[in-house]
């Protein structure tokens, strides 16, 4: 059994002494306690009050690194990093390993800091960042800048580090490191599946509602949303949408909406956690439909999959290999393409079959307990000089591939 390290750059908050993290996947790092000795988590505490959505077991330990807002804001990026070199060191003291994800700033300097502890590091990297950032600030040109230098870091250390990625694609950008391992973030269980596997009998008779999950920012594309649900409706006015996710971008979407006549149509439900009736959401919908510009493989789609919810989702990043035959694709900012998907969806009950079943098979192969002890494998191994881990997932397939290229399964060809 090893001592873990681990860190990415997110927000965690304090309350009645325990700690909470911000974002789901630090459900996915508290895991990883289940397969090691010890793991500890290094984040951003932030001392003002706010939402407290995922509580952080007792058994991790938790180090707080001084808070700063935004990566907007360098000045205050510099002082919590110059701040949290010492603590950070302090923790290296007592492992055995480090898993630090990034590439940011934080990541790069604590990377530093443990090759000159001669402690073995392992990297890991859930999104192209440079692509991220231009999408997030498309004006802040000093941004992106500082984006591809990060970016270039973080590969240069990956010639002599192993790597933990989340797709296909960030699988390639990594592929000169000593060894990769292409990961799926998943944070559904056994159990989850199959109450998924029951909620796939859900009758396609009456209202459909379509679900869409994750930040309501510009890499995700949200405004698409509201000209998918037009479009479905002027065909039939018995779909709704419900969204879930916080994000800059909700007031422009509500307004969208409210221009198109869409309000009653669709529900902004703001952030849900996946313990607190996210799942139960999934299970009461009809349609997953996943609209970003741009991702790694996000781990909504396993919470679709596991929920027995057919999926419609654009074919970036990791995307398509990741869902294989269990989803209909669609290129970006096609939103004609998109509400064709859906309808189908909605209208082939032999399609819908195979989505849900080729889902739930998918879920069952990436579950969080399998997940995360591959993770706990791959980093105990931590020999720089190991063998890349390939990865098994199937080939992607595309609304509009032609039938020479395209996979026999009729569950994954699509007109128009």
């Amino acid at each position: 059994m090893l001592r873990l390290l681990a860190f990415t750059d997110y927000v965690y908050r304090r309350r009645d002494g325990v700690v909470y993290g911000e974002r789901a996947f630090a459900l996915f790092l508290a895991a990883l306690a289940a397969d090691v000795e010890e793991l500890t988590i290094a984040g951003r505490l932030d001392p003002a009050a706010g939402p407290c959505h995922y509580r952080m077991p007792g058994s991790v330990r938790f180090v707080a690194l001084p808070h700063y807002s935004s990566l907007i804001h360098p000045v205050a990026v510099g002082s919590s990093l110059l701040r949290s070199v010492a603590r950070f060191w302090r923790a290296l003291d007592d492992a055995d390993r480090v898993w630090l994800l990034g590439p940011y700033p934080h990541a790069v300097g604590f990377a530093l800091l443990t090759l000159l502890r001669r402690k073995r590091l392992i990297l890991g990297v859930r999104q192209d960042f440079p692509a991220y950032v231009r999408s997030r600030r498309p004006a802040r040109r000093w941004m992106h800048i500082a984006a591809d230098a990060l970016e270039a870091a973080w590969r240069l250390l990956a010639w002599r580090c192993p790597v933990v990625v989340v797709g296909d694609e960030l699988e390639h950008h990594y592929r000169h490191a000593p060894a990769v391992l292409n990961v799926a973030v998943s944070l559904i269980t056994a159990a989850d599946i199959e109450a998924g596997a029951r909620a796939a009998a859900r009758s396609y008779d009456g209202e459909l509602t379509a679900l869409s999950v994750g930040r309501i920012d510009r890499e995700k594309n949200p405004m698409l949303l509201a000209d998918i649900l037009a479009d479905l409706r002027a065909s039939a006015p018995r779909w709704r949408l419900v969204v879930c996710g916080e994000g800059h971008m909700v007031p422009e979407l509500a307004q969208k909406l409210e221009q198109m006549g869409l309000s009653d149509s669709a529900e902004l439900r703001g952030y849900v956690p996946i313990d607190g009736g996210l799942l139960e959401l999934y299970r009461t919908c009809h349609v997953f439909l996943h609209v970003s510009m741009t991702e790694g493989v996000p781990q909504v789609l396993f919470e679709a999959f596991a929920s027995g919810l057919p999926v419609a989702a654009t074919a970036v990043g990791g995307v398509a290999t990741a869902a294989g035959e269990a989803a209909l694709f669609m290129e970006p900012d096609d939103a004609h393409a998109a509400a064709d998907a859906l309808r189908r969806i909605a209208d082939d009950p032999r399609l819908r079959s195979q989505l849900v079943t080729a889902g739930l098979a998918r879920a069952r192969r990436h579950t969080l307990e399998v997940e995360s002890a591959r993770v706990v494998a791959f980093i105990a191994a931590g020999d720089a000089g190991g063998p890349s881990v390939p990865n098994a997932a199937a080939a992607p397939h595309r609304l509009g591939d032609s039938a020479a290229s395209a996979p026999s399964s009729p569950a994954r060809r699509a007109t128009g």
